[in-house]
């Protein structure tokens, strides 16, 4: 079990900070960064890794069937579409509160979604389970309070610009969004099994599971994120910029972007299987809350928060707090008969 907390928490790591290289490209638009991001982590990494690592690739997957290619590809079809809504939800709500919402939706229903195929588990077991969910959503929402203070004060400052939309509108798309990110989580428990199985007869260790049920995941979702920043590419008139003497460097940073996110959900998706029985769970909502608690703890190094107000900052703390506590909880609950 420790094994699989552990594993789950540095797969969160690893995505919370992901995405630290983009600071340091230079010459690109937000469009070019991540339509080059999403080309290389939904597709070539997942493709070169899946085919390179994996013995007997091509029977694994020829021989899936089709009721589970389905269910794989429909799912992490929606988690790309709902990829997409959040940011459009930051448009209308901005980064903290749509963030909080987003994440705070993905961990409460993406976490009880396996439990479809795998089955509840013992009463003891789940109640525990909720009542970690319970503690990580205060602190998740906590958060969003800081992010959403802070905002207003920047607003006010003339520091930040203006948010281009309703409110209301922002909260449901941030949500809706959040409901249909959850396709990563219930693809993974989906397609474990018979991937499991069919890499384990092909002579495979068994971490070459969190990579075989990756592919279908990344190339599915993949398809939406890249034909929207595609398009997004030609609406801001941006492939120009792609010809910069910068083009070799910012390649390297986004390729390395694209690794660590990549790695990090093919760890997390072993993790869950090291954490038995409700490993899709108990690894899910440890994965998610660890990337939040590494995200906000990356900003306070960074200096995000030094103009924050003390209120803000007092929510911050407290929802750092409920994170950490709730993922205590969440994986003490897997130890439970």
């Amino acid at each position: 079990m420790t094994e699989g907390v552990l594993l789950a928490i540095f797969a969160g790591l690893m995505l919370g900070l992901y995405a630290l290289p983009e600071k340091f490209t230079k010459g690109f638009k937000y469009e070019n960064t991540w339509s080059l991001f999403f080309l290389l982590t939904m597709f070539v990494v997942p493709i070169i890794a899946s085919v390179t690592l994996i013995d007997g690739f091509a029977s694994i997957f020829g021989h899936m069937p089709t009721d589970i290619w389905i269910k794989m590809g429909l799912t992490s079809f929606l988690w790309g579409v709902g990829v997409m809504m959040w940011s459009k939800a930051i448009n209308h709500i901005g980064l903290s509160l749509g963030f909080s919402l987003f994440i705070g939706t993905i961990i409460l229903v993406g976490s009880v979604l396996p439990f479809i195929e795998d089955g509840l588990p013992p009463t003891n077991k789940l109640t525990t389970i909720l009542l970690g969910l319970f503690v990580v959503l205060i602190g998740i929402f906590a958060n969003g309070k800081a992010g959403f203070i802070r905002e207003k004060v920047e607003k006010a400052n003339h520091e930040n610009k203006e948010q281009k939309g309703s409110m209301a509108t922002g909260i449901l798309i941030a949500v809706i969004g959040g409901l249909l990110a959850t396709g990563f989580s219930y693809a993974n428990a989906a397609g474990r099994p018979y991937l499991h199985e069919a890499s384990q007869a092909a002579g495979n260790a068994e971490w070459i599971t969190a990579v075989a049920v990756m592919f279908p995941i990344f190339i599915s979702g993949g398809l939406v994120m890249t034909a929207y920043f595609l398009w997004q590419l030609t609406t801001k008139k941006a492939w120009g910029d792609f010809k910069t003497p910068a083009f070799g460097k910012n390649f390297v940073l986004i390729l390395v972007m694209a690794f660590f996110h990549y790695a990090a959900s093919a760890l997390f998706a072993f993790a869950a299987y090291k954490l038995g029985a409700s490993g899709n769970t108990v690894g899910y909502a440890i994965f998610n809350t660890s990337c939040v608690v590494t995200a906000i703890i990356s900003g306070i190094i960074t200096k995000e928060w030094v103009k924050a107000s003390p209120k803000a900052r007092k929510f911050l703390y407290v929802g750092l707090s409920c994170m950490v506590i709730g993922i205590v909880i969440v994986a003490y609950s897997n130890s439970l008969a």
